[in-house]
């Protein structure tokens, strides 16, 4: 029987801030608050320029206009079965709703939104399961080729249950079942490909169903807590996202591409140490929006899959850590950005949240960890963003390899330490979207000593009175040479160095990147004047440094300068700090104030030709 029906529920629109923990890239519009009512999942809907929200209150369908999303407009509520549980998707312009409270799928026509007078009715089943459908955990639609797949509940031992509503969104065809893996709790179809969760099994399912009579499965894989709750699949059509709903779990990302052989590629909690528990995991362009109950939902950039780092969150429950009060879920694929979000029960009412996110990309830092004596591959080395908020750490993989990422950009100290080894310290320029390859070779404990000659370039006599100085990430020293040119630094440690080198009328000399693993000896030749190897004097004739080391910042003074030349500033790690286009002729430029001490590279490019390059030292 079809029913049409208008109801409105009590409702309070609350505008005021919130009051829960920092949220980050995320922005309060408003709040609906239902006093007596639970509220599960969310789901959203659009037609002639309006934009709703799709709710799954205890007592039915709620349908709110958040097209004006800091003044909702509650439009109907459909009843429906009394009970917390119910899940919500679209198809065409018909709402399927699910629930633990039975009576099969609700199939409700939103045609005539934003009225509030909408046809509506139960479907339980036809043909071979003819008014069987009572209980249905949840659903998912395969838009691409048209059916519905109802999880869960009282049939096929909760096996996935498939209906046509392509031929007729109004009137489901049951057409097959998927029951030889047992019960499923929720899953994503993908042109015929099911990625199923096996919450009891702990896994989730790759299964065929393009014979929806005889679906062939292809392969099984594992998550990471054992209770998989939900799956997803990326817009690269080639990473799968899953959920484990325990408390202290994890939103995880496996490579699909090749479903007969599934490879983990990263996984990431909200909260990590406070027990916090995930539930349900969306995607939109290169982010997923995750409910994580206590936590609110998180915002992670999966743009780098088997890199996963999360960008921004909202916190929309009072308390925190395991359980599965809070956050049911999220709807994230508005035209407008907005996110909804439902809380289950606030001191005894189900919430709506409408939230503005600011997708923005991560920054990423990625590399291999070696032993720097025997260049093979060390696991277990600890690698810290000092600095980051929250603390970002990781260890290297047993082939040595790290990904880590965060928010933050700028520049950041690095540590990578590890027993038995000298920790390795180093600044790093964070850039949004970009990704910095850090590889670190550690150098075992010990005392070794460098000694030298510094000497002219251009008759290999020693140079008297000579400033040497030698850098690490971490530490600097300086020395002056004797009348024979010599120099000493007694009882450094193993690691990675700069070596430089001046006098008085004389260029600088520099070594770069000295791995010092014993004792050793090594020359330094100081040219006449600023110029690079080769037949290139451009630099000798035109760009003279002002202060090379220097503490606080340097001054180049240029002449006789093309127009349209351009200067870029590059650190050790290959990192582009700064660029300027410099003035025609006579001019100068200062350099460096912002920047943390390091080896940096100035290049000189005129149009595309680079015309020379000289290291910069900070101390």
């Amino acid at each position: 029987m079809i029913q049409r029906y208008a109801f409105l529920s009590l409702l309070i629109l609350c505008v005021m801030g919130e009051i829960q923990a920092q949220n980050i890239n995320t922005t309060f519009r408003s709040k609906l608050t239902y006093p007596g009512q639970t509220m599960a999942n969310v789901w959203g809907y659009v037609s002639r320029g309006h934009e709703y929200a799709l709710v799954g209150g205890a007592q039915g369908l709620i349908i709110v206009d958040i097209t004006n999303p800091d003044a909702p407009q509650q439009i109907v509520q459909i009843p429906g079965p009394n009970n917390l549980w119910k899940e919500i998707k679209t198809y065409s312009h018909y709402a399927y709703v699910t629930s633990e409270g039975g009576q099969g799928i609700q199939i409700v026509d939103l045609t005539e939104l934003p009225g509030s007078v909408l046809p509506w009715k139960f479907y339980k089943g036809d043909g071979a399961i003819a008014n069987q459908l009572n209980a249905i955990h949840a659903l998912h639609i395969d838009e691409k080729t048209g059916y519905l797949y109802a999880w869960g509940g009282n049939l096929f031992g909760g096996g996935a249950k498939i209906f046509d509503i392509k031929t007729d969104p109004w009137n489901p065809k049951y057409v097959g079942k998927f029951d030889a893996l047992g019960y499923i709790h929720d899953g994503y179809v993908d042109n015929d490909t099911m990625y199923s969760g096996h919450i009891y099994a702990g896994q989730f399912a790759v299964v065929n169903m393009a014979n929806k009579a005889a679906p062939e499965l292809i392969n099984t894989q594992g998550t990471p807590n054992a209770f998989t709750h939900n799956t997803w699949l990326a817009n690269d059509r080639k990473t799968l996202l899953t959920t484990d709903e325990v408390n202290n779990s994890f939103l995880a990302a496996y490579d699909v591409s090749n479903p007969d052989d599934i490879r983990f590629l990263d996984k990431i909690q909200s909260n990590p140490g406070s027990g916090s528990m995930v539930h349900n995991t969306y995607v939109r362009d290169n982010w997923a929006i995750t409910s994580w109950y206590k936590d609110g939902f998180t915002i992670v950039d999966i743009t780098r899959p088997e890199n996963l780092v999360q960008v921004g969150n909202h916190d929309t429950y009072p308390a925190s850590g395991g359980g599965s009060e809070g956050c049911w879920g999220v709807y994230h694929n508005f035209p407008s950005g907005n996110i909804i979000a439902s809380n289950i029960n606030v001191g005894g009412a189900g919430e709506l949240w409408v939230v503005t996110p600011n997708y923005v990309r991560a920054c990423y830092l990625e590399g291999t960890i070696t032993n720097a004596v025997t260049g093979l591959p060390l696991s277990g080395a600890t690698i810290q963003i000092l600095g980051s908020n929250p603390n970002v750490q990781e260890s290297s993989a047993i082939n040595g390899q790290y990904k880590m990422g965060q928010l933050a950009d700028g520049f950041f100290k690095v540590r990578v330490s590890r027993s038995g080894y000298h920790t390795f310290e180093t600044d790093v320029l964070f850039q949004r979207g970009e990704v910095v390859f850090l590889n670190v070779p550690l150098y075992p404990t010990g005392l070794v000593n460098l000694s030298g000659t510094v000497v002219s370039y251009n008759t290999g006599e020693p140079v008297d009175g000579a400033t040497v100085w030698l850098y690490s990430d971490a530490s600097s020293a300086s020395v002056t040479t004797g009348m024979d040119g010599t120099f000493s630094f007694n009882n450094i440690i193993r690691g990675e160095y700069q070596l430089a080198a001046s006098a008085p009328d004389q260029s600088m000399g520099i070594l770069a990147g000295l791995g010092i693993v014993g004792d050793t000896s090594v020359t330094i030749a100081l040219h006449p004047t600023f110029r690079r190897d080769g037949d290139n004097d451009f630099l000798q004739q035109s760009v003279k440094s002002l202060e090379n080391p220097f503490t606080h910042q340097t001054t180049l003074q240029y002449q006789d300068m093309a127009e349209n030349t351009r200067l870029e500033i590059w650190s050790i790690h290959g990192q582009l700090v700064q660029t300027a286009v410099l003035a025609a002729g006579k001019g100068e430029i200062t350099l460096g104030a912002s920047w943390p001490a390091g080896v940096y590279l100035a290049r000189w490019i005129g149009g595309k030709q680079l015309l020379t390059q000289q290291k910069l030292i900070k101390q």
